[in-house]
């Protein structure tokens, strides 16, 4: 066969280019707007260079921090645990004790006051700002605020914290009354944002390629299973577990996202 004229364009030889823009919304969880005004975009801006195609999405590694305008739920819980974390490091040992305390959800305050301990519960983190919870906190909660919004990321993350918490308390109870355990176990120290973070873990891994999707499930549930059977904590290792599948159940919440528009003005913050 004879090479085309220069004059000529090239025939098709079925090769698609995928534009860099629809490779990053894809992981990131912007929605692409389709029809003739992203046709008018795509012309109006020109094409695209080929090898930005093959730019990976971990050249951008500001996505995986919060911002006040793209993840604004995110952002401020992020500054309210900077700030109880501090208090935590420097304020008088006693006074830390006795703050925590007062905001522990074991069965005795969530008798006399359950909504407040609930949420004050969930000021405080275990291990301080550079714990790894905290650190799954900023990266996982982004992540899921970026694709489906503040309001229902909050309602993923309270749904795990409470009732995750509930269905760990409420036989500790339980079993007090009915003498399997001491009274002591009704004032058992317990705080911090672990339950939701599993939660928002379990949600995340519904709006994410099969590719990652899975692996995330397994390897998460495989480290929750395998805290349990180390039997250290099993109380707050059950906890984990039951806030993950919470995550888990709540895929068709999460996937119904009706913010497109504020997706795609986060996309360019």
């Amino acid at each position: 066969m004879s090479p085309p004229s220069p004059g000529k364009p090239l025939p098709d030889d079925g090769a698609v280019t995928v534009p860099v823009a629809a490779v990053t919304d894809l992981l990131d969880g912007v929605p692409r707007q389709r029809g003739a005004a992203a046709a008018g975009r795509a012309a109006s801006s020109g094409p695209e260079p080929a090898v930005r195609a093959l730019r990976p999405w971990c050249w951008r590694p500001w996505r995986l921090l919060p911002t006040p305008a793209g993840t604004p739920f995110t952002f401020c819980y992020v500054a309210v645990l900077g700030v109880t974390s501090l208090v935590a490091a420097l304020a008088d040992p006693g006074l830390v004790h006795a703050l925590q305390q007062g905001s522990s959800t074991d069965v005795a305050h969530l008798v006399r006051t359950p909504v407040l301990v609930l949420l004050a519960s969930a000021l405080w983190t275990a291990g301080g700002v550079v714990s790894p919870y905290t650190v799954a906190f900023v990266v996982v909660l982004t992540a899921l605020e970026r694709r489906t919004g503040g309001v229902r990321t909050a309602c993923v993350f309270l749904a795990g914290h409470v009732l995750a918490t509930l269905a760990t308390e409420v036989p500790v109870g339980l079993a007090v009354l009915s003498g399997h355990l001491p009274e002591t176990s009704l004032h058992r120290l317990d705080y911090g944002i672990s339950f939701g973070v599993a939660a928002s873990t379990g949600a995340l891994a519904g709006l994410l390629a099969p590719w990652m999707r899975w692996p995330l499930l397994v390897l998460t549930g495989g480290v929750l299973l395998d805290d349990l059977l180390a039997f250290q904590d099993p109380m707050t290792n059950w906890g984990h577990l039951i806030a993950f599948a919470i995550g888990v159940v709540s895929w068709p919440l999460v996937r119904r996202s009706q913010r497109p528009d504020a997706a795609l003005s986060a996309a360019s913050r």
